[in-house]
């Protein structure tokens, strides 16, 4: 039996069936699949071939392959005969997760249309930035989002009504069949910003189909190394608008022939585990929270029949090496196959992978970078430090993101020559693994979700009564870390953290709303060049956390 490596070394050989060679890539040499697709449109093409397999059931609808296929060209017909939808407009979605998103999603694809998830978390003035950033043709989104969205000109079709409406006005229409490069725009996914407001990353055809190939690699090696991947049932419990729901599951269950298993609503342990009871899912990849909430059950987790979950992985946040130990004992067998990652919305995919055997051995390594992708730690004069020495990490491939929708400033900004993409993390590579010191500096994950303080600053500090203010992460056992704030009143003025919550709330969405607040008179302490001590802050915040 080979080894992991010896595998990937023989399936990506010249004349292998996942070749890796190099290309011209936007006017740089980057290793390519050679015989990858070349649009989002060739993929559902082919999604025909799997027939009556289900590809998105939920507890109320099941899908198969070639009912998904119909009512795909049936929506991309009434987006194209009815809104003027054609190759390079937006087709906004803005909908919690539903087979309607992930319909709509490739209609849009398949025109040659841009798809733009929009978070649907947000409140109503960040629905109107990406509204007026992206200039959608037309929004497809659920009844909770249509009451938060102030677009008069702008079509929108409802998810309930309007979408299978259109599908059945249109049933049995002919397919789009658009042509596009593969270095066109297909998606845009926002991802937070240092100024406040978010950015919308732009995947290319090429950029998904790279997303796409690093997991069909995958497969390919599970299978050399004698563990197939067959009659497998993916669970779909995180957001599509992020690159691990969209690019890393709907995208490549179409192409591998496997269902996703869709949980709809707010994350509820018992009734995701229920799920995977009922519907026999067999791969489960999810944020530290959700399995955080799973090994706290403890013994009760023997109520719940988990014996189909055969793979499970752990992504999109930093987790403890206590929690991925804790996580194998509470499932013994699919923890086993415990492995985990490292990426960001810019790179479509995952930069870096570690496998169950490195993760066993360093449960504090995110892996090595994955094929077809280079990755560099830097020091502040953009030279590569040597294995051992922290710096900050720079990526670049096939897979990373075109640059920021119409914000040439920020694209400028996290670009270096060669197209080499500057990721603002901190990290150090020992014997060829990479470990994160800190994500973007400043940047709070809650729950597997990117909280820059920045924006949050920005709305605290529209309250009449706020000088200034501070926002940061603190450690938080559940999501990983909470966001904390600390505000400075005007002379003479008085408010609550209650009505600082109410404020805040009413403008940015819920999970960025710092859930704990010190409310002070006294200036923020500053250093020399009077820049805050963001960090002293927190340190201390902690520190008194733990002692008080």
């Amino acid at each position: 039996m080979p080894t992991r490596d010896e595998a990937m070394t023989r399936l990506t050989a010249p004349g292998a069936p996942f070749e890796i060679r190099l290309e011209d890539v936007l006017g740089e040499q980057l290793e390519v699949f050679a015989h990858r697709q070349r649009s989002l449109g060739e993929l559902l093409r082919a999604s025909r071939r799997f027939g009556t397999r289900e590809y998105l059931v939920t507890r109320e609808s099941r899908l198969t392959f070639t009912e998904h296929y119909e009512q795909v060209a049936a929506l991309a017909r009434a987006l194209r005969e009815d809104y003027g939808v054609s190759k390079g407009d937006r087709v906004a979605l803005c909908s919690a997760n539903c087979p309607e998103w992930v319909v709509g999603f490739w209609a849009a694809v398949s025109l040659g249309a841009i798809a733009v998830g929009m978070n649907s978390m947000w409140a109503g003035p960040e629905i109107a930035h990406s509204i007026g950033l992206t200039d959608p043709k037309v929004l497809i989104a659920d009844a909770r989002r249509r009451a938060l969205i102030d677009a008069p000109d702008l079509p929108v079709l409802s998810v309930e009504e309007d979408i299978p409406g259109l599908i059945d006005r249109y049933r049995g229409a002919d397919p789009a069949e658009e042509t596009v490069d593969e270095d066109d725009p297909a998606v845009i996914l926002f991802t937070s910003g240092t100024t406040g407001r978010p950015k919308g990353a732009t995947h290319s055809h090429r950029n998904v189909i790279a997303a796409l190939w690093f997991n069909l690699l995958n497969d390919a090696v599970a299978t050399q190394l004698g563990h197939p991947p067959t009659d497998r049932r993916f669970l779909l419990a995180t957001p599509l608008f992020h690159i691990a729901a969209l690019h890393n599951l709907a995208v490549v269950r179409l192409a591998a022939g496997d269902t996703a298993v869709m949980h709809l609503g707010r994350f509820d342990i018992d009734r995701v585990l229920r799920l995977i009871e009922q519907e026999q899912v067999t791969n489960w990849g999810a944020v530290p929270t959700m399995l955080s909430r799973l090994v706290e059950l403890g013994d009760r987790i023997t109520d719940y029949d988990l014996s189909s979950l055969r793979t499970l992985s752990i992504n999109s946040a930093p987790s403890s090496a206590h929690l991925k130990e804790r996580l194998r004992r509470t499932l013994p067998e699919a923890g086993q196959s415990l492995g985990t990652t490292y990426g960001m919305t810019e790179s479509s995919t995952a930069a870096t992978l570690a496998s169950p055997a490195e993760l066993r051995e360093d449960p504090n390594t995110v892996g090595r970078p994955v094929p077809t992708l280079q990755l560099q730690v830097r020091d502040a004069d953009d030279n590569p430090v040597p294995d051992g020495t922290e710096g900050e990490i720079h990526l670049r491939g096939a897979q990373l993101m075109l640059g920021y929708w119409r914000n040439p400033e920020a694209t400028t900004a996290s670009t270096d020559p060669h197209r080499w993409y500057r990721t603002g993390d901190l990290g150090t590579i020992i014997d060829g693994h990479l470990h994160l010191s800190s994500r973007r500096s400043d940047l709070i994950l809650r729950g597997g979700e990117n909280i820059y303080p920045a924006e949050v600053e920005d709305r605290i500090a529209t309250h009449p009564a706020v000088l200034e203010c501070l926002v940061f992460g603190i450690s938080d056992d559940d999501w990983g870390q909470e966001v904390a704030a600390v505000v400075v009143l005007r002379p003479g003025t008085e408010v609550t953290a209650e009505e600082l919550h109410a404020h805040t709330s009413a403008g940015i969405a819920h999970y960025k709303v710092p859930a704990k607040w010190e409310i002070t008179t006294k200036e923020l302490p500053r250093n020399a060049i009077g820049k805050v001590n963001r960090e002293d802050i927190r340190k201390a915040w902690e520190t008194s956390e733990r002692t008080g």
